[in-house]
């Protein structure tokens, strides 16, 4: 049965925004804690704002939902509630994006949001054996020179942060804006990935590439209408970390029939399956992988591949890949006899 082995099958989630994990309770607990209003008077209030026309419309309540975050004790929250969940989706590797401007800017501490995920990461790998990565994300709205004293801040926490991203509204914000600050970025030996092709044209995928030096491509969903872009893709194993769900709750595609997953595996790119802001767009993990089965028939082996894809465009060491790997392996042969 392909939805037990959906279920079961150890996964690797790499396009995660923590903030986008904020699920109603935890919104109305947390604000009742910290003593702030919010514009709802229930969890189903907050459940029926969750309807969104596009990417802006989501974005204003994800900021309005990010504000009762404040306390070390928050962000630890936030981050334990998303990887208790996720591991008993058989998620064995997270790498989480956060976006530190998010919080600075409302005058929370740079190091109080950034303790507080960090120490719900190492507690899930000691006790699920759960491994993470942290992607610190620029918001592409705010300026260049906000991202660079944003990375300023970052680099006395450079031990916990592994990566750095681009994310928030993509139209009419280009890659190009951001190359002085990847450029600082490299020279701090961060790995670079950045939100491109989702709304945007394949233009950014280029951009994101060619200007900003980065390995993996979020969403990118757009390159297939570009035949070179995809070719260089397919040929550079450059990874995409397509999130279904999402896309079709932003109506990037008016439903997951239309979705062009599979014929992106199809033409041999890397894809991923993964669930971006779960609380928001109506499923984690498993729930991403069951409805893009199912609205695009995907074979076992097709599920199978993008598991597989999911370690081996993870930033973890090719031995760890390996092991995975195997793991997911050892799990099919069992699940077929």
């Amino acid at each position: 049965m392909i939805e037990e082995l959906i279920k079961n099958i150890p996964k690797a989630e790499l396009h995660l925004h923590i903030e986008g994990s904020l699920e109603p309770e935890l919104m109305i607990k947390l604000a009742e804690r910290n003593k702030i209003e919010l514009p709802f008077a229930s969890v189903e209030e907050v459940r029926a704002a969750y309807e969104f026309s596009d990417l802006q419309s989501f974005l204003d309540i994800y900021y309005a939902g990010a504000g009762v975050l404040l306390q070390e004790q928050d962000f630890f929250d936030l981050t334990w509630a998303y990887l208790e969940r996720v591991h008993r989706e058989n998620v064995r590797h997270v790498e989480i994006f956060f976006d530190p401007q998010t919080h600075t800017d409302r005058g929370v501490p740079f190091q109080t949001v950034i303790t507080g995920i960090h120490k719900a990461l190492v507690e899930a790998e000691e006790k699920f054996g759960m491994t993470s990565f942290l992607i610190l994300c620029f918001l592409r709205h705010l300026s260049e020179d906000e991202a660079m004293a944003t990375l300023q801040e970052a680099l006395p926490f450079r031990g916990w942060i592994e990566g750095v991203g681009l994310d928030s509204a993509e139209v009419g914000f280009p890659p190009e804006i951001f190359e002085r600050v990847f450029a600082k970025a490299t020279e701090e030996g961060f790995r670079k990935v950045a939100h491109a092709g989702e709304e945007g044209p394949p233009e950014y995928i280029w951009q994101a590439l060619d200007l900003l030096g980065v390995s993996r491509i979020d969403h990118g969903v757009r390159c297939m209408e570009d035949e070179k872009l995809v070719v260089r893709l397919a040929k550079e194993k450059t990874p995409l970390t397509v999130c279904p769900l999402s896309n079709t709750k932003l109506r990037v595609f008016n439903k997951m029939e239309d979705h062009n997953l599979k014929e992106m595996l199809d033409a041999g790119l890397c894809v991923t399956i993964n669930s971006d802001d779960p609380a928001y767009f109506g499923g984690y993990m498993n729930d991403n992988f069951l409805a893009t089965q199912k609205g695009l028939k995907l074979s076992q082996e097709d599920v199978v591949e993008i598991a597989k894809n999911g370690f081996r465009a993870s930033f973890l060491p090719q031995d760890s890949i390996d092991e995975h790997l195997r793991s997911v392996d050892d799990f099919v042969a069992k699940h077929s006899d």
